[in-house]
């Protein structure tokens, strides 16, 4: 750990790419996912108060709630789309300029949210979520690899943790800017909504001042001149002859096997506890209740037994946690190993989850159990951003080939995106039929998914895919022998029978 941060200082404007490349990247996402929060019953109110002056119709609550969670989830929907065009655009532009043009497109999202409330349009509110979405799916994605291929190879472990940092940050940001001592005020909650415009500001006029990624200069543009000043710029003034070297022969070996679709992926035998192992993980990265405590903090922490002025102030701590704990995870990320963190963040999850019910189904009966609901809540949030929050988001890249990552890829951030906005529109439904016993279908969820990957995936630290691939196969083919013994030997009793 410490010859990796010591080599990290020494590369300074590396680091200036980590906090550049985040701010405009995936903050906007952490951002997005817990601003929504503090506003809620402002905005909720403005939604009837504009019905009410537009069609003269006073809206039900169930109404309210219904436009409220499609308000919410939308976001998902333009981020499904952003993913999803992010590898062609980082492709065309190239990952600097398409992380650059993408801060047009939260300065737009941004200026509906601050006119909304003049113009008097709630739908405006509506289209800005949705733009986004856009923006936080095209950043995840463009980020992350813009990142990862300005680093060097003995970083790239440490700095793409960075990645679920600054979308610790970006909620804890959302969450402090949302307390009503700054902008979660009827009076100013659209300028909280625009806030976005602000970190895209700040990146379309620092971005340039950063290289062009040198694996697209060089096996995109074929400028080995502008990949060699790159590299000087990033990894120090020496020669890199040997890394161009090694990035080329990297390209010739992909070039030569042809990039499956996801049909072909989902259809292929040889790499199906790979693509399970996406499956489970990111549709647990949703389901573990992670998003449910941003999405609707006030109404968990409401429903733990604190009081209204305290809702804020919970909320802002459950980010301080996040935000804290990632940061610690990317100091140990590279000495403890993802699998570990995985496997422990999930069941130390499950856990706290077993507690969180007990409590809230007797806090009722004992008053100060409320406030042990909101230390747990708090141990929740800690274990998945210590846990598998750091290392879930580039593992398609880890366990695939190179002929699967762009197909491994694109349904990991399906599931991520799909999982999200169904969560954001039933979570208010699983809450009022199941009450303080909501949080056991996420319990399931963690408890599932820790206990597969303690027995179903290897360790990926310091392996190269043909060994990971090498190691499920291994873990995979004595599975399968058990399986054919215990058949064998159930047909013979049933023959002896």
């Amino acid at each position: 750990m410490s010859q990796s941060l010591t080599l990290l200082l020494n590369t300074p404007v590396v680091i200036a790419a980590i906090f550049i490349s985040g701010i405009g990247g995936t903050f906007q996402y952490g951002f997005c996912v817990s601003v929504m929060t503090s506003p809620s019953i402002f905005i909720k109110e403005f939604v009837n108060r504009t019905c009410v002056q537009r069609y003269n119709v006073s809206l039900e609550q169930w109404q309210v709630s219904l436009i409220w969670s499609f308000t919410l989830s939308i976001f998902c929907i333009g981020g499904l789309l952003g993913s999803l065009a992010a590898g062609p655009l980082s492709t065309a532009f190239g990952r600097k300029k398409c992380l650059w043009l993408n801060n047009f497109v939260a300065i737009s999202g941004a200026l509906l949210m601050l006119l909304s409330k003049t113009a008097n349009s709630f739908e405006m509110i509506m289209v800005g979520r949705f733009l986004y979405g856009i923006n936080a799916g095209v950043s995840i994605t463009v980020h992350t690899m813009f990142l990862v291929e300005c680093t060097p190879k003995r970083l790239q472990g440490m700095v793409g943790v960075t990645v679920a940092t600054f979308i610790a940050i970006g909620k804890f940001c959302g969450q402090l800017l949302g307390i009503s001592e700054l902008l979660g005020t009827d009076e100013r909650w659209q300028w909280l909504l625009g806030f976005n415009c602000f970190p895209a500001l700040l990146q379309l006029l620092t971005l340039p001042l950063l290289p062009e990624s040198p694996h697209y200069l060089l096996l995109h543009k074929g400028d080995s001149q502008g990949c060699e000043k790159a590299l000087r710029r990033l990894w120090g003034n020496k020669d890199h002859s040997v890394d161009m070297e090694e990035m080329l022969e990297q390209h010739a070996a992909a070039e030569e096997v042809r990039s499956h679709s996801v049909m072909e992926l989902l259809r292929n035998q040889t790499v199906r506890w790979q693509l399970l192992t996406v499956v489970v993980i990111f549709t647990t990265l949703q389901l573990s209740g992670i998003n449910a405590v941003y999405f609707y903090s006030y109404e968990v922490f409401r429903g733990a037994g604190l009081r209204e002025d305290q809702l804020r102030y919970a909320a802002l701590g459950a980010g301080l946690c996040e935000a804290s704990t990632s940061f610690a995870c990317f100091t140990i990320v590279d000495s403890i190993g993802k699998k570990p963190l995985i496997f422990g963040g999930y069941m130390c999850m499950s856990a706290t989850l077993v507690l969180l019910t007990v409590t809230l189904y007797l806090q009722n009966q004992v008053q100060w159990l409320s406030y042990c609901s909101m230390v747990l809540i708090f141990f929740f949030v800690c274990f998945f951003s210590g846990g598998p929050a750091g290392p879930t988001p580039p593992l398609p890249g880890e366990i695939f080939n190179q002929s699967f990552k762009s197909a491994a890829f694109t349904i990991a951030c399906t599931i991520n995106w799909l999982g999200m906005f169904l969560l954001g529109m039933l979570f208010p439904i699983i809450v009022e039929h199941f009450g303080s016993f909501c949080f056991l279908i996420f319990l399931f969820f963690c408890c599932a998914c820790g206990l597969f990957v303690r027995f179903n995936v290897p360790e990926t630290k310091h392996r190269s895919v043909l060994e990971i691939t090498a190691e499920f196969q291994k873990m995979h083919r004595k599975h399968e022998t058990l399986q054919k013994r215990q058949s064998t030997e159930e047909k013979a009793y049933e023959s002896k029978l």
